[in-house]
């Protein structure tokens, strides 16, 4: 099993460790050892993408079915993390103030100031404001991988429970490109209900 050594980018530890309690009912650590991957422990810094793409490519390749649940779980788990540890209370409550045609593009540049740590070595950008859309060009959770639609399922739900949140209560994010069904960037719009 891997420890957190791998070179290349690195990702923000709740891409793995929200998957934990997602998996507890089928061995969240049988799952990460099949993938070759330790568990973090709970205080790990940014961990390795190439550790993080092989257990989301296990769930994906073994439980094809249950997989965009889970991931989309674990998103909303890691969405839920930075409301509490990352985004000031004071900031959440100023965004949650404005009307979302000004609170969307707020979080937005936020969202894109903090790319590297779900991005890793992909690049992450702002192609559209209204609606806000981004795209992640080499987006290393999904590399080599090769879907018939959208399977950037733990992204979208970070990006939902975020924006859903924060500005638009039952918000829609679709993503509408996906480089892993061929498309030359994984691509997410962010629909106001």
């Amino acid at each position: 099993m891997q420890a957190a050594t791998g070179l290349g980018g690195r990702i923000g530890p709740n891409a793995l460790l929200q998957l934990v309690p997602v998996l507890d009912a089928v061995d969240a650590r049988g799952v990460f050892a099949a993938a070759g991957v330790a568990v973090p422990p709970a205080d790990a810094g940014m961990w390795p993408e190439d550790q993080v793409a092989a257990v989301h490519r296990r769930l994906r390749a073994d439980w094809p079915v249950q997989a965009p649940g889970w991931l989309a779980a674990a998103g909303e788990g890691t969405g839920d993390y930075i409301l509490a540890h990352r985004i000031p209370r004071a900031a959440q409550g100023v965004l949650r103030m404005l009307p979302g045609a000004v609170a969307g593009p707020l979080l937005a540049l936020a969202i894109r100031k903090n790319a590297w740590t779900f991005a890793g070595s992909g690049t992450f950008r702002i192609a559209g404001w209204r609606p806000p859309v981004f795209e992640i060009a080499g987006n290393p959770l999904i590399a080599a991988e090769h879907h018939h639609g959208p399977a950037c399922h733990w992204h979208a739900a970070v990006f939902r429970r975020l924006f859903g949140a924060l500005v638009w209560p039952g918000v829609r994010v679709e993503e509408t490109h996906c480089a892993a069904a061929g498309d030359a960037v994984c691509r997410f719009v962010i629909r106001p209900r």
